[in-house]
């Protein structure tokens, strides 16, 4: 990938054509490092995303919708306050870099103007957006701090001075002269690449390679011919952006990939080409971490109950000498007239055999017959009360194991907010400990966003992704009449079929989906329960998402991938 300073132009460009004079409507922030703000521009609503994502930093216009969080983090908030209602008046990349200026204008409370800088700094790790005070040149704010003990040069923080990212000293390739840029250029030292990148702002080992290939290797004229037209295409906006797959990898450009080989696909638009190429790598992103301590929560949990179950059993072994104990006793009793205090064995006959062998039974010298005799019904008493307690303590542990494989299933294939929803199902059932203030008030969701598809025929297939939703949906949601399925005796999702009638191709992909969405992921033939919902019961006090049923019938199918795209609501 290669977001570099040509592609920050085209974006600038066409937020220039759309955007120039809009008004911002509303502010979301869906992840810690990502702003969206919506426009009001020449009539029409418009998405702009900027992204500090450490691995995927990125600014353009977005026609995705990503979830938001229940409570607006502070950031959000403050450029809520200070910029819903403003008017982008200028729009400015910084030369080449990849630095860009928003600059806004809007009325305080006194109805007075002000001024407020949203600068877009795309600097990999180190990206950032920042709500600056041109007037005073303070920093407002920051999506992310940089403190002095992280950085002695440059320090983000609330009511610090702006300081401008350091210039590289790079010559700007859309005013360069031949003359210069073959001046910069040392041909006898190679990696020609290489200088391209070290000596031009905005030119990214991609587009340096791409100039490379188009020159030929025809020399000096040859290189400067290829570089002075791509700059050319560049400063009259004649953007190619496209999508290169080649094998494992892909790249995307503002410029035509003609070095690159592979399956290409082009786009109208700059942020056309960015969304496309992004789509669904930031969230997968954004899950990995926010999923990461949860999975090794789960799985600790998971550990801990598989290694408890050994014990148990281990127990549950040494408690079924308890027979032998009752027996022990029944047999002393039966001599005592035969021993003595001080007797380390006892050798009685066993009435019990039909053969009456003779039984040595072991005895503590410090105890009379009787007391011996007392404490093997003790024993026994003890062992048999164990197996019980054991027992349940197998079948409780059997379940959480059951619990945490449903979760870690669950965890595998979330979204952002998913993972949210699984985090909370876990502080209420008292596994976790709720995070930040606990007197904080937190609002409840009270219909989780659940996955919507669309069958062949028409008909709504739901799929709950989580237990909230598995729960939601088959308790609260679907009618008695609506088909449900989930996978037999495997960690999986609740699908229900919204439809009293429905042909076998419905059934068919409602059970695609039961199969896609579970533990059984990839499988061929993946065993698929489904009954009526009005055959479906969760018990009292069982965990979320947990229920019987009954007069299911079950059919087999594999899970498709491409079968599970096709079906998605408004694709």
């Amino acid at each position: 990938m290669a977001f570099d300073g040509l592609v920050t132009k085209s974006i600038v460009n066409e937020c220039n054509e759309f955007l120039l004079g809009g008004r911002i409507s509303k502010i979301h922030q869906p992840s810690e490092s990502d702003i969206i703000l919506q426009i009001r521009a020449n009539g029409v609503n418009h998405r702009l995303l900027l992204s500090a994502n450490a691995s995927y930093p990125r600014f353009h216009l977005s026609k995705e919708s990503l979830g938001n969080p229940i409570e607006p983090p502070m950031f959000c908030m403050l450029l809520r306050k200070h910029c819903e209602g403003a008017v982008i008046e200028s729009i400015s990349q910084v030369g080449m870099e990849r630095i860009v200026y928003f600059e806004l204008k809007m009325r305080d409370e006194l109805g007075d103007w002000k001024r407020r800088h949203l600068v877009m700094e795309i600097m990999g790790r180190h990206s950032n957006i920042l709500l600056v005070d041109p007037d005073r040149d303070l920093i407002l704010d920051g999506i992310h701090h940089v403190t002095p003990g992280m950085s002695r040069h440059r320090v983000v923080l609330p009511g610090r001075p702006y300081i401008a990212p350091p210039e590289q000293s790079k010559m700007d390739p859309l005013s360069v002269n031949k003359e210069d840029f073959l001046s910069r250029l040392d041909f006898n030292s190679g990696k020609m690449d290489k200088q391209l990148v070290d000596h031009f702002s905005g030119v990214s080992p991609l587009v340096a390679r791409e100039i490379l290939f188009r020159s030929q290797l025809s020399g000096r004229e040859g290189l400067w011919s290829s570089f002075e037209s791509m700059m050319r295409d560049i400063q009259d906006s004649r953007y190619h952006p496209q999508i290169v797959e080649t094998g494992e990898k892909s790249y995307f450009s503002v410029v035509e990939l003609t070095s690159l080989k592979g399956k290409k696909q082009s786009f109208s638009s700059p942020s056309s080409c960015i969304e496309a190429y992004y789509f669904g790598k930031a969230e997968r992103d954004a899950v990995k971490q926010r999923a990461h301590d949860l999975i090794r929560f789960a799985s600790s949990e998971l550990d801990k109950n598989i290694k408890k179950i050994s014990k148990l059993e281990n127990t549950l072994k040494e408690s079924e000498q308890a027979d032998q104990f009752r027996l022990f006793g029944e047999l002393l009793t039966a001599h005592l007239h035969e021993l003595q205090k001080g007797d380390t064995v006892a050798k009685v006959i066993n009435y019990y055999e039909e053969e009456m062998t003779l039984l040595e039974i072991p005895l503590d010298p410090a105890k009379s017959p009787a007391d011996n005799s007392q404490a093997y019904y003790r024993r026994y008493a003890k062992a048999r009360n164990s197996i019980r307690l054991v027992q349940e303590q197998i079948e409780l542990t059997y379940k959480e194991i059951e619990y945490f494989e449903c979760i870690i299933q669950q965890l595998e294939g979330a979204s952002v907010n998913d993972i949210e929803e699984i985090r909370d199902e876990l502080v209420e059932g008292g596994y976790l400990r709720l995070r930040g203030k606990k007197n904080s008030k937190k609002k409840k969701i009270d219909k989780p966003q659940l996955e919507r598809y669309i069958s062949s025929e028409g008909i709504e297939i739901l799929v709950g992704k989580n237990n909230k939703q598995n729960e939601y949906l088959t308790n609260r949601l679907a009618s008695a009449m609506d088909t449900w399925l989930h996978t037999k005796d495997i960690p999986g999702s609740h699908v229900v079929i919204r439809a009293k009638e429905y042909n076998q191709q419905t059934l068919l992909e409602a059970a695609g989906l039961a199969a896609y969405f579970s533990k059984a992921r990839g499988g061929s033939q993946i065993p698929i329960d489904y009954t009526l919902i009005k055959h479906v019961k969760k018990p009292s006090g069982t965990k979320p998402g947990f229920v019987i049923y009954e007069q299911q019938k079950t059919l087999f199918i594999g899970s498709d991938e491409e079968m599970v795209q096709r079906l998605r609501a408004g694709s």
